[in-house]
């Protein structure tokens, strides 16, 4: 699936021209949405490459305001491990397999809270993924994106100014549903290697969660 949505990306990069810098409505519309929104639910399908290796996971991502968020690695490297962060600099959780009855405290980049390109759990966060394209130097861009799973799209893309980004990364495309307002899918690039890209799906909002719940 993530594979044929960077081949839908160079399609429609091809035939449609990029909206002005200066004016972004699918960001205000999901900064918009989003301030409604008190908890959510959401499964992340994430491919992510660094060198030689690669690592593809699967998570389930529960985030509740301020700022409570819970993860399980559903499959991939790790399966069965996840954690909990509530604003620290720690995290606690349990790592997945035979050491799962043992819980741990480590800090928030600690390599058994991270995933392979160092990325946090709080990274992982919506209103932090879409922040970055609003703070990060380069230049920012807006046009229609493809239908991702039956949703049409809006595409957010930022050309990212050499050095303001993570070491080699180019360019950063985001997906927001034209229907929710709420991104769908996301891929990141240094020149033409693809380094990490996310899919989410099952998009629950105000669930309802309570503070027990993490």
């Amino acid at each position: 699936m993530l594979y044929k949505l960077s081949i839908l990306v160079l399609a429609a990069a091809a035939v449609i021209a990029p909206a002005s810098a200066a004016t972004l409505p699918a960001i205000t519309a999901f900064q918009e949405t989003f301030a409604r929104v008190n908890d959510y639910t959401v499964i992340v399908h994430a491919h992510e490459v660094l060198g030689n290796q690669t690592q593809d996971r699967t998570y389930r991502y529960m985030w509740k305001r301020p700022h409570l968020v819970k993860t399980l690695i559903l499959s991939g490297p790790g399966a069965g491990g996840g954690g909990v962060w509530n604003g620290g600099d720690t995290v606690s959780g349990h790592q997945g397999g035979i050491l799962s009855f043992i819980h741990l405290t480590v800090g928030i980049h600690d390599g058994r809270a991270t995933s392979l390109r160092g990325y946090t759990i709080p990274d992982g966060v919506l209103p932090n993924q879409v922040g970055k394209y609003t703070t990060m130097k380069g230049m920012l861009s807006e046009r229609n994106g493809p239908v991702i799973g039956g949703q049409e799209t809006t595409l957010v893309e930022l050309k990212i100014a050499e050095g303001a980004g993570e070491p080699g990364e180019t360019r950063a495309v985001i997906y927001f549903s034209k229907a929710t307002h709420l991104p769908v899918a996301q891929i990141r690039w240094a020149g033409e290697k693809i380094i990490s890209q996310e899919s989410w799906t099952d998009l629950h909002t105000n669930a309802g969660l309570k503070d027990s719940d993490f």
